[in-house]
């Protein structure tokens, strides 16, 4: 048994939402539903999930939620270092997007000696982070709810950034493939992103260098779309140089 393409794509797609369904799984891969059962059985026998009817799970689902932790907790050393490059860009007064993902949930924990600051974020996580502090005036939105990443989604999440105007966002990315297109795991996310990016007067990405090269399922663009990346210092000449000549900023 083996992680090919497709199936690696459909295990980073449940643990984005914590589950699928067969049937649109059929219709996402342009391939049958027996072939998405056998992925699935494939999936399931390796550890990861645990099939359902109609579908499947990701495994210990319920423990993201009651333990508040995010799935993805990998390269956290460089994720910390852009967090506080990012906090030190944010002023009192100021009104940002956080983003739901385990980076801007290290700029939330740096957030906490800030005053006057309105903070508007899809994660619940964070929410919790910056609900102790009365210095902060937090708006969370609405939507669907995602486990793995503790996050809300999709249109009712997407409708709290349509009409608004804030000063900065802090855009998070599942993964930036080799023609530097944002990618994400779930087509979901895609409205509630493109909603931000409409509101903000900057846009930060805050992606750790080893993001630039792995793409996922769901595309939303061109990195162009975003002001600014704030990344670390293992970022190749070769991909610095792309981004410059794309008139984004490297931080």
């Amino acid at each position: 048994m083996a992680l090919n393409q497709r199936r690696t794509k459909i295990l980073n797609l449940i643990r984005e939402d914590g589950h699928a369904k067969v049937v649109t799984l059929s219709k996402l891969f342009n391939v049958s539903e027996v072939t998405i059962r056998q992925d699935l059985e494939v999936l399931e026998e390796m550890g990861f999930i645990l099939r359902e009817h109609g579908g499947a799970m990701l495994k210990d689902f319920g423990d993201f939620a009651r333990s508040g932790k995010l799935f993805n907790q990998t390269h956290m050393e460089e994720k910390v270092e852009i967090a506080s490059k990012a906090v030190s860009l944010i002023q009192n007064g100021d009104t940002i997007i956080l983003d739901s993902g385990s980076t801007t949930t290290e700029i939330a924990k740096r957030l906490l000696g800030f005053s006057q600051l309105t903070v508007i974020t899809n994660a619940i996580n964070i929410a919790y982070i910056l609900g102790e502090n009365p210095g902060i005036n937090l708006i969370v939105s609405g939507g669907e709810f995602k486990a793995p990443t503790l996050s809300l989604t999709g249109e009712l999440a997407a409708n709290l950034f349509k009409g608004i105007h804030v000063d900065k966002l802090f855009l998070a990315t599942a993964g930036i493939s080799n023609d530097m297109m944002l990618t994400y795991p779930s087509h979901s996310d895609l409205i509630v992103k493109t909603s931000m990016i409409r509101a903000a007067g900057k846009v930060y990405l805050v992606a750790d260098s080893s993001k630039i090269g792995n793409a996922s399922f769901a595309s939303l663009g061109q990195i162009s779309l975003v002001d600014a990346i704030i990344t670390d210092s293992k970022i190749t000449e070769k991909d610095i140089k792309t981004l410059k000549s794309m008139k984004v900023e490297i931080i």
